[in-house]
This record gives structure tokens, C-alpha cells and sequence, in this order.
């Protein structure tokens, strides 16, 4: 009968070695290693837009068009005529900047009012355009 060294005659394996103490001292190691590495400093040059208060842009002109519940138009407070309103969109478009056109309809103003100053502001190459005053349709 030979000798088995590391067995007690069955064939259980050998006791496992305790790797607890040496993933300790490898975590150790690491942390001290992450601590010590200097910090990469990646540089990229960015070309960023420059503020220059100089060039500051006066906010543009603001055209009021309020639309009543009877269909009469108000440019600015003034009350006008559609036909009135085209010609003054010729004028106003070709300013620059060109102003805002807000729009405000009154809550019981009839749609086809409101469609007019849309087309008419349209065919007047008014870029800027807005309607306000939606809170009141909530």
C-alpha cells in the first residue's frame, strides 16, 4: 500500500488556501496606486463666443394686434382696417430687425378674423409671429 500525501485515505480535496487576507492587501495596494497616479489633464482648446457688451442688441419692436369679440382690429391701441393692416405689414417687414407681431384675440373673437390677420401677415413676409394671450382659452 503506498502512501497518499495530503489525504486521509478518501478522496476529499486538500484544505483551500484562505485568499481573503490577499485580496485585502491587493485592494490596499490598488487604492494607494489610484491614489498616487498624478491627474491627467486632457487640454482642448475652445474657440467660445466672446461677450462683448458693446455689440448688446436692443430687444426688438413689438407690434400689439388685439382682435375683439366683433372682429375690429387694434394695431398698437389704434383700431384699423384689414386693409389698413396689409399696407402697414409691407412697411413693417422690411425693417431691421423686423419687429414681433403678437397677436391677441379675444376669447369670443370669431376664427375667420383671426385666419385673416394670419394670411394677411403671411402675404406681409411677417417672420416673427406670435399669438398671446392663450391663458384665457384654459
Amino acid at each position: 500500500m503506498g502512501m497518499n500525501v495530503g489525504s486521509s485515505g478518501s478522496d476529499e480535496p486538500m484544505m483551500d488556501v484562505n485568499t481573503t487576507p490577499l485580496i485585502d492587501v491587493m485592494l490596499v495596494l490598488l487604492v494607494m496606486f489610484i491614489i498616487t497616479i498624478p491627474p491627467v489633464k486632457h487640454a482642448t482648446k475652445l474657440d467660445m463666443p466672446q461677450n462683448h457688451p458693446s455689440t448688446i442688441t436692443k430687444p426688438p419692436e413689438v407690434i400689439n394686434l388685439v382682435i375683439d369679440f366683433d372682429g375690429t382690429y387694434y394695431w398698437n391701441g389704434q383700431q384699423k382696417t384689414l386693409e389698413e393692416i396689409e399696407a402697414m405689414f409691407e412697411v413693417e417687414h422690411r425693417k431691421d430687425p423686423q419687429p414681433e407681431l403678437h397677436i391677441r384675440p379675444d376669447k369670443w373673437s370669431k376664427y375667420a378674423a383671426v385666419a385673416k390677420v394670419l394670411a394677411a401677415a403671411q402675404r406681409g413676409r411677417m417672420d416673427k409671429l406670435g399669438v398671446v394671450g392663450m391663458e384665457q382659452y384654459m
